[in-house]
């Protein structure tokens, strides 16, 4: 059916998530038709009625299309009505690529063609990653339809799922500052007998009963100082050091797994909270030491338990890797590889999230060979019962050069429908982003990434720039395709500016080989690099440390910044 739309209905008194949505549709209309939109309660010919709803069958992030006689209806949850806004404006030609780079065609008539219902509702529940371009823009986390902690995004435009706590959360439960003296037996046990007690290596003791009433409370009064919280986690920290007494060590056992004692504990924080809070998700961690699934004790109805893949190789699915040196060990001596850890998940627990990798966080320039698996993967997170996905990303405050932008925008594709037509996405972003320039940087793409598969050449979420992927004749490669990527848009001065980011990568890496595997320090080269680096406004090129600790560690021939440092956090938070 062939709609004509020239004005938004909107009911008496509607909510602000609905207000915002018709706000939203009135500013593109009239970018496409350069005439004005009338938003009002009318629902004469033409009108798009938004109807925002509570129904368990949408939730808070789906919605409806709905043909009518003379008008189209969208019908949605708190953030679904908003979503279904942006689905008709993405029937009518819209793309929302960046938040500075969107393509709004022009229509002096805005007509739509619906011929059926349309009902979608993302496949997962919680959809979150950092890349800077939507942490920092809430109208683009809300447009790419995200709504985990990173994206603070006002109620208003529909609000986001947020954590009391995120992650590694030991220390503010039992803080060795007020129990290390007077109770040490509250933290973990190290295989020489000692325990423990800094705040930057512990662990707790998990099977003690006082550590329980102690997290019991700390978590009750976090979540009471955070009455908005959907999520709290009570999860490990960062680092080895589980408790070997033999409490501990016996469930272990018993279990096959520190999950066994881990989830036990949080289960029980659970169940004595969820009274007071029954509204609230205990969320824990399965990493590292905790990722393979117990044998026996299995996650509460109010309990998520966050998979994390940071072992994992990259540059093949998780399906089909053969990596076995990125297995991690059980108790009894065996290994585990992820896909295998992720299907034991899925079978005891039906709410799983995870943690993912999607960059090199050591060389955040460094090509990254994920772009064939990140489909895949996500994939095989939905068939064994992920509910919700972090991708953890380059996290500068200045971005990235790796097409970071690309890799945003088809992770939030992929995010709400797995089975999404990603060529489709990558082809019109590509196109569009990169102008003449795109149907090279896909040649990139697949060259890279080729090369990876051919020689089954592995990747992790650290690895310094040595493997074949980055010999010289390599980067020769990728820099001929660069190349003609640049010169076809030689007379676009924005897009020959993406392309020559783009480049820096590259340029990155043959700088960086030639300090560490063969001691040349170029100075014009490594002057111009830098210099350029700023150019584009970027920061971080180490997620650890400033451009100039890595420019002190290039010269000293040094692998990272970090190795200046007593713990690769020392340098603390970017100072822009």
């Amino acid at each position: 059916m062939k709609y004509v739309l020239t004005h938004i209905c909107l009911p008496e008194q509607a909510p602000e998530q609905a207000v915002y949505a018709a706000g939203e549709l009135r500013y593109y209309f009239s970018m496409m038709s350069a005439k004005p939109c009338p938003i009002g309660n009318c629902e004469e010919k033409g009108a798009v009625i938004l109807e925002q709803t509570v129904c368990p069958e949408l939730g808070e992030d789906g919605f409806s299309l709905l043909p009518e006689t003379d008008c189209v209806r969208i019908r949605g949850g708190k953030r679904g009505i908003i979503y279904g806004a942006y689905e008709l404006l993405e029937m009518l030609g819209c793309r929302f690529f960046t938040p500075e780079c969107e393509k709004v065609p022009v229509q002096p008539e805005i007509v739509l063609i619906l011929d059926a219902e349309i009902h979608k509702k993302p496949v997962l529940e919680y959809r979150e990653h950092n890349y800077i371009d939507l942490r920092r823009s809430p109208r683009f986390a809300v447009k790419s339809r995200v709504n985990g902690a990173h994206h603070i995004i006002p109620e208003k435009m529909g609000g986001f799922l947020s954590y009391a706590w995120f992650v590694h959360t030991f220390e503010r439960m039992v803080p060795p500052s007020v129990y290390g003296k007077e109770h040490p037996e509250y933290y973990a046990m190290l295989a020489d007998g000692s325990r423990p007690q800094t705040n930057e290596r512990f662990q707790l003791c998990l099977t003690n009963p006082g550590v329980l009433e102690v997290s019991v409370e700390s978590v009750r009064q976090a979540l009471k100082a955070n009455p908005r919280a959907r999520i709290i986690s009570i999860s490990q920290n960062d680092w080895h050091g589980n408790c070997q007494c033999e409490k501990c060590l016996a469930i272990d056992r018993e279990e096959g797994s520190p999950a066994g004692t881990l989830l036990r504990f949080v289960n029980a924080i659970a169940e004595r909270l969820e009274p007071e809070f029954p509204d609230v998700v205990f969320d824990t961690l399965a990493y590292v030491y905790t990722r393979p699934a117990p044998k026996f004790t299995r996650p509460r109805h109010n309990v998520c338990v966050r998979l994390c893949s940071i072992e994992a190789c990259f540059a093949h699915s998780f399906e089909t890797c053969d990596d076995e040196s990125r297995w991690v060990s059980r108790p009894d001596g065996t290994k585990a590889s992820f896909i295998s850890d992720l299907r034991d998940w899925g079978k005891v627990s039906d709410r799983i999230y995870i943690w993912d990798y999607t960059t090199c966080f050591a060389h955040y320039p460094a090509p990254h060979p994920n772009w064939h698996v990140l489909q895949p993967n996500m994939q095989a997170f939905v068939r064994n019962h992920v509910k919700g996905v972090f991708e953890q990303a380059n996290g500068a405050m200045g971005g990235g050069v790796d097409m970071n932008e690309l890799r945003a925008y088809l992770l939030t594709r992929l995010m709400w429908d797995a089975d999404t037509d990603l060529q489709k996405h990558i082809t019109e972003f590509t196109d569009y982003y990169y102008g003449d320039a795109g149907v090279y940087i896909r040649e990139y793409i697949e060259t890279l990434c080729g090369k990876a598969e051919q020689d089954n050449i592995h990747a992790g979420f650290n690895d310094q720039p040595v493997s074949a992927l980055y010999a010289e004749e390599m980067l020769d490669r990728y820099d001929a395709i660069l190349e003609k990527a640049e010169q076809a848009v030689a007379g676009d001065a924005l897009r020959c500016r993406r392309v020559q980011k783009v480049r820096l990568s590259v340029r990155w890496v043959r700088i960086k080989r030639a300090g560490m595997l063969r001691h040349e320090h170029n100075a014009d080269e490594i002057n111009a690099f830098f210099t350029d680096w700023l150019s584009f406004g970027l920061t971080r090129i180490d997620e650890w440390v400033s451009h100039q600790s890595t420019l002190r560690a290039l010269l000293d021939d040094k692998w990272r910044g970090t190795e200046y440092l007593e713990h690769w956090s020392a340098e603390g938070g970017e100072i822009l």
